[in-house]
């Protein structure tokens, strides 16, 4: 994927919710539950590994951010913050981007495992 190609390095400014100097946050296309975010920085860098120092703590002021927006706004009961790196880790679109995803009471019938559930267990 080339910058040209690429659907975060061209934002439209009405479809940003937070920003800051290095990252922006937008709402997911294809949410998973109310207010899923995605924080992404303005620098076409395909992975969070590839990310400066500078743009880690940007995204990471934006999490603080996005929460703080999002308890306002809908009081969820909990939060998963992810980034996939790499196609075999899930990442569709080739610009390293943070899934800020609310949680609430209800939102699946499968509680439990975190974050390890992503890998089938053997």
């Amino acid at each position: 994927m080339t910058v040209t190609d690429c659907p975060f390095c061209n934002p439209r400014n009405s479809s940003i919710v937070l920003k800051n100097a290095l990252c922006y946050a937008i709402h997911d296309i294809a949410p998973v539950t109310r207010g899923h975010l995605l924080i992404i920085p303005y620098r076409h860098v395909e992975n969070y590994f590839d990310t400066t120092y500078e743009e880690k703590c940007s995204i990471i002021a934006l999490v603080d951010d996005a929460k703080a927006l999002t308890d306002a706004e809908y009081s969820p009961a909990g939060y998963n913050i992810g980034v996939n790196v790499g196609g075999v880790a899930g990442q569709s679109i080739m610009h390293t981007h943070f899934h800020f995803i609310p949680r609430y009471h209800g939102d699946t019938t499968e509680i439990g495992g975190g974050i390890r559930r992503v890998v089938s267990r053997r």
